[in-house]
């Protein structure tokens, strides 16, 4: 006779992968553990094979549960969209969750105008923004199929996140420091980068959903022999960004173009100019419409204005210019 395999024992078992810990994989899927840990068990019957690696202080994959686990979520995925569309209607797509980043946005802040242009290309259908704060808290929401596309740097991520995720580049974006206003640099049009010394400079070190950020950041500074300030809790919206700088007076990494915060500036670096490759990050195969507005809107920014167009001399780590080729 033949098997059926339940969606219900595939999403217990990508929960699992995903946490490592059948206590909080239970918890979010709002089901008791014990429940959780049959149907695991019933999958691993089912397919004949063992998944986790159980001990009483970790979870682990199994090659087994390595190899399922990129199928589970296509399926998943699959069985989703179907039942959305059901649920709206034969045909009529779904609203995409598109990650900004930030709340804080700039007058040429590109998730922002990418989002825009999309929505006027794509006015029959809806792009929902979110704000996750770094693409590494949104790539995990990406992977849960909780979110749909994200934007950041994509070369910092860890390898086997990149692995299950796809990427299109978008822009390079000169980095620039941004300080309170008394601070002693706080004056300049741009800044050397070897002007920085004895001016530590915070890279967002304290916050865990921006890893891939806080990592560009360190290799800047090293290349160039700067060092990076003592890692704090990050600050969230205007107000507690600008008391924050104020407070701690070292200048934090950030792009031009980015948000404008009362009783701060915002200064380039430049000799060389420090570029951050920004991309549209998603799950491959993905066929959603808005997916195709989002991607259509950064071919039309990117050729008008020359999104990615590097300056000479400038400074790009090496994995990141592997993406644009």
């Amino acid at each position: 006779m033949p098997r059926d395999l339940h969606p219900r024992l595939l999403r217990g078992f990508v929960a699992t992968a995903e946490t490592l810990h059948f206590g909080r994989a239970a918890e979010r899927l709002h089901i008791a553990q014990q429940a959780l840990s049959r149907d695991v068990r019933a999958l691993e019957g089912l397919l004949g094979d063992v998944l986790f690696t159980r001990t009483t202080r970790s979870v682990e994959l199994t090659p087994a549960g390595q190899r399922l686990l990129p199928r589970a979520r296509r399926f998943l995925a699959l069985h989703d969209e179907i039942l959305a569309e059901a649920a709206t209607g034969a045909g009529a797509a779904r609203p995409l969750l598109v990650d900004l980043n930030s709340d804080v946005t700039g007058p040429d802040f590109t998730p922002g105008r990418v989002l825009e242009r999309a929505r006027a290309g794509w006015p029959e259908g809806e792009l929902l923004a979110r704000f996750h704060g770094g693409l590494a808290a949104a790539a995990a929401e990406l992977l849960a199929h909780r979110l749909d596309a994200s934007f950041g740097r994509f070369a910092g991520l860890p390898a086997p996140l990149r692995g299950q995720l796809g990427q299109l580049p978008v822009r390079l974006v000169p980095i620039a420091v941004m300080m309170a206003d008394t601070h002693p640099l706080a004056d300049r049009l741009a800044i050397r980068l070897a002007e920085l010394a004895g001016h530590p400079v915070d890279v967002c070190a304290g916050n865990p959903a921006t890893t891939e950020w806080a990592d560009l950041g360190t290799r800047l500074l090293r290349e160039h022999g700067l060092t990076a300030a003592a890692p704090h809790v990050p600050p969230v919206g205007v107000d507690e960004a600008a008391r924050y700088l104020a407070r701690h007076g070292d200048p934090m990494m950030t792009t031009v173009g980015g948000p404008r915060i009362p009783g701060t500036v915002t200064v380039p670096l430049v000799e060389p100019v420090p570029l951050s490759l920004v991309s549209l990050v998603h799950r491959p195969g993905e066929r959603h419409p808005g997916m195709r507005a989002l991607a259509g809107a950064v071919g039309a920014l990117g050729a008008a204005e020359g999104w990615l167009r590097r300056p000479p001399g400038s400074w790009l780590p090496a994995a990141d210019a592997a993406l644009l080729s």
